[in-house]
C-alpha cells in the first residue's frame, strides 16, 4: 500500500512508504500494534526493521532498533545514515520510544533526520538530538574515564 504525505519531500515520502512495507512483516501476536522502520545509509540502500514481540515482553524488539542493528550487521558503522522513517497505525505520525531515541543517538548523527508518519498520510520530521535533549552519549562515558 502506498500512502501520500501531502508537503513531505519526494525521498522522506518514499522512505515512510518503504517503512510502511516493512510494517506488514511485524510480528505482533499479543499487541496487534505492527510498526515499520527504514533506514536510508549513505550508499543509498535501505535496511528495513519491523517490530518483533517474544511472549516474555522483553526479548521483543522495536522496528527502530532492528533496522539499525541490521544495518550494523550488514557492516554499517555509526555515523554512515540519511535518515530512518518510522510508521504506524496510529492516529498521529507515530515516534520512536524511549530506548530507540537512546540508540539513534549512539548510531546516527544528531541532526539526522527521523521521519514519522502514519497510514493516514500525516507525517512530522524531528532531528536525532530533537528527540533525545541531554542525551547520555559514548562522549559523555569517556570523560568519566578521563577523570577516573
Amino acid at each position: 500500500m502506498t500512502v501520500t504525505y501531502e508537503g513531505l519531500q519526494e525521498n522522506y515520502a518514499a522512505l515512510l512508504n518503504q517503512a510502511g512495507e516493512a510494517m506488514t512483516r511485524a510480528y505482533t501476536p499479543y499487541s496487534k500494534f505492527n510498526v515499520g522502520a527504514a533506514l536510508l545509509d549513505n550508499d543509498g540502500h535501505v535496511h528495513f526493521g519491523c517490530n518483533v514481540e517474544n511472549a516474555a515482553y522483553g526479548p521483543g524488539n522495536c522496528a527502530e532498533r532492528t533496522a539499525m542493528f541490521r544495518a550494523i550487521a550488514d557492516g554499517k558503522k555509526p555515523g554512515q545514515f540519511q535518515a530512518i522513517a518510522v510508521i504506524g497505525n496510529t492516529e498521529e505520525p507515530i515516534t520512536p520510544c524511549g530506548i530507540c531515541r537512546q540508540v539513534l543517538v549512539e548510531l546516527l548523527y544528531p541532526d539526522t533526520p527521523v521521519i514519522m508518519g502514519n497510514l493516514r498520510g500525516n507525517w512530522s520530521i524531528s532531528t536525532v538530538s530533537d528527540l533525545l535533549p541531554g542525551a547520555f552519549t559514548p562522549m559523555v562515558l569517556k570523560k568519566g574515564q578521563a577523570e577516573a
